[in-house]
């Protein structure tokens, strides 16, 4: 029987014509599945490029798994996908959506790639005293719920809401990890020397709002851009906002691909 939730499976699209040598590795989020990149896959995909995008260890199954996961399998999933591109590509970007951004920025300091597009991409964890003892709260509390609004609230396309696939709650160990894993984000910002755009929303209640710019501000690259979104959530690969993200991230491959 498959483990994997239904429509949340990892995807590959071969490349045609001559962007078929540009590989582009899309990353989803924390406690979130591949399906919350798969449109942006398909646009990508439709521009000529051969598109990866990969399940990150963990995640699109059950949220027991993603408590046994480490942030060291979660970056290791995206070498696993940075190769299986290399091995067919000449060039590859890493796109990522929230920790998926977090896990293309600290992949671009370690492996030689093209550029970076890190989406809705957290600086921190919001300033909480329990961050600090979460792996000893997990041994009592499992899992903590996403917030105190109705599930969905906080999505401007309904529709869209209704087809994405996410754990329903956050594993405490793993936001622990999440932790770990953006301190060593931070110290690998100065080593990305590629091309960065960054994107995140205006209306995006879930990351802090100066994430973008601390991440700016720290990045190593000359070549690095921030754009602001309006019109939809955290999830800006699904929301209203999703045609204007993907022709940013479409054009700045472009640019950078054939510089």
């Amino acid at each position: 029987m498959p483990q994997i939730i239904p429509t949340a499976e990892p995807f590959f699209f071969p490349g045609k014509g001559a962007n078929a040598k540009t590989g582009c590795l899309v990353t989803h989020g924390f406690t979130g599945a591949p399906k919350e990149m798969r449109w942006l896959g398909e646009y990508l995909n439709r521009q000529g490029y051969t598109v990866c995008g990969i399940r990150l260890n963990g995640h699109a199954t059950k949220p027991e798994d993603m408590i046994r996961s480490r942030w060291q399998d979660w970056l290791l999933s995206v070498e696993d996908g940075y190769n299986l591109l290399r091995s067919c590509t000449d060039q590859v970007f890493l796109l990522g959506l929230s920790m998926g951004g977090v896990l293309s920025l600290t992949a671009a300091s370690r492996l030689p790639v093209r550029g970076v597009v890190a989406m809705s991409t957290p600086y921190a964890l919001p300033d909480d005293p329990r961050i600090r003892y979460t792996k000893l709260i997990s041994r009592f509390i499992p899992y903590m719920p996403k917030g105190n609004d109705e599930p969905g609230s906080d999505w401007f396309d309904q529709e869209a809401w209704k087809q994405h696939v996410a754990y329903p709650k956050n594993p405490v160990r793993a936001v622990a990890e999440l932790n770990e894993l953006l301190g060593v984000m931070r110290e690998s910002l100065p080593q990305v020397k590629v091309p960065v755009l960054l994107i995140h929303s205006r209306d995006d209640d879930y990351v802090i709002r100066d994430c973008m710019e601390k991440i700016h501000a720290s990045l190593g690259s000359t070549d690095k851009q921030m754009l602001w979104v309006e019109g939809g959530g955290h999830v800006i690969t699904e929301e209203p906002t999703r045609e204007t993200v993907f022709k940013a991230a479409a054009d700045f491959i472009k640019r950078v691909a054939s510089a």
